[in-house]
């Protein structure tokens, strides 16, 4: 099927405004292109390995709605440029052109898997769940991965460093925080590098449904790996709930803004002569985590790099 796209220009400071409007006159799901940065508080949120990098700020945005092949859109546009006049009268909107195209009609959920393909980190083979394990691949250690729409391949190079650190430290008395699970995979494959038991967080409800799916296509047991959503970093709750001097393993794929932020917290949460083993830091980010790590008391154990990627790897002090 195929849908009829149209881009309006107008300006980021009126765009909610003009969502508005558009609402008003029965178009639904608005797409928001526009150059305005984050907030010191969704950069807090984003529990992903690199913050993307952002176009110069500037006042355009553009808004994209989609009407299907069937419906009347010379009627519905009348009525989007008349709501447009109208505010015009009290507002600026800037230029409020519409262009229109084509889009076919896609499977944009699942679209990303024909790019995501079974790979090795060393000795382990990581798989998508729709894909077959060849027959000479049988006796390796597998971790059957499907991240759905939560984050987490495996195939990211700072994944792969988490990944290398955990085969280095995980014993089979290892209980283990993950911050930030995402798909869950570093908890999978430490539980299958022996770990005891293994706890997840995460910002992101998508990552509960992924977790569970990962769970029963890697055969962990339901008590073996428990996830829970919400901030560990400023949720006392969350803290609680996840409990304190607990953990001889804490690993956190997440950005070094977030690190340095989490640090001083998850210390607490550590036993003494705990592993803490960070990743999604670039290069020139390396030096602000090791300064946090080190100010909250940890000793820095190792450094390990991939591509443009450093892992830092600490343990408290018994």
């Amino acid at each position: 099927m195929k849908w009829n796209k149209f881009t309006l220009k107008t300006r980021a400071q009126a765009e909610d405004i003009v969502i508005s409007a558009l609402a008003d006159v029965g178009i639904q799901g608005v797409e928001i292109q526009d150059h305005v940065p984050l907030s010191e508080s969704e950069k807090q949120q984003m529990f992903v390995d690199i913050l993307p990098e952002l176009p110069q700020e500037d006042d355009v945005a553009w808004l994209n709605f989609y009407l299907d092949e069937e419906e009347d859109k010379e009627e519905i546009l009348a009525r989007v440029k008349q709501a447009l006049e109208e505010l015009r009268e009290f507002m600026d909107i800037g230029e409020g052109t519409i262009s229109e195209s084509q889009t076919e009609d896609k499977d944009w959920i699942n679209n990303w898997k024909e790019y995501f393909k079974q790979f090795y980190v060393d000795d382990i083979l990581i798989i998508p769940s729709w894909e077959e394990v060849k027959q000479e691949d049988r006796d390796k250690m597998i971790i059957h991965i499907d991240p759905g729409t939560a984050f987490g391949t495996g195939m990211h190079e700072t994944t792969q460093l988490c990944i290398r650190q955990l085969k280095k430290y995980v014993t089979p008395k290892t209980e283990l925080l993950d911050v930030g699970t995402g798909s869950g995979i570093l908890s999978i494959v430490a539980l299958k590098l022996g770990a005891r038991h293994a706890v997840g967080t995460d910002l992101d409800v998508c990552a509960v449904t992924a977790v569970e799916e990962n769970k029963a296509a890697n055969g962990i047991e339901a008590d073996d790996f428990t996830m829970m959503i919400g901030n560990i970093i400023d949720d006392p709750a969350v803290q609680d709930a996840v409990g304190y001097e607990k953990y001889d393993i804490v690993v956190a794929n997440i950005l070094a803004e977030v690190l340095v932020m989490l640090t001083p917290v998850i210390v607490k949460q550590m036993k003494p002569g705990a592993y803490y083993i960070t990743s999604g830091i670039l290069a020139d980010k390396e030096k602000t985590v090791t300064a946090a790590i080190e100010h909250a008391g940890l000793e820095v154990v190792e450094v390990t790099y991939q591509g443009e990627w450093v892992s830092v790897t600490a343990r408290r002090r018994e």
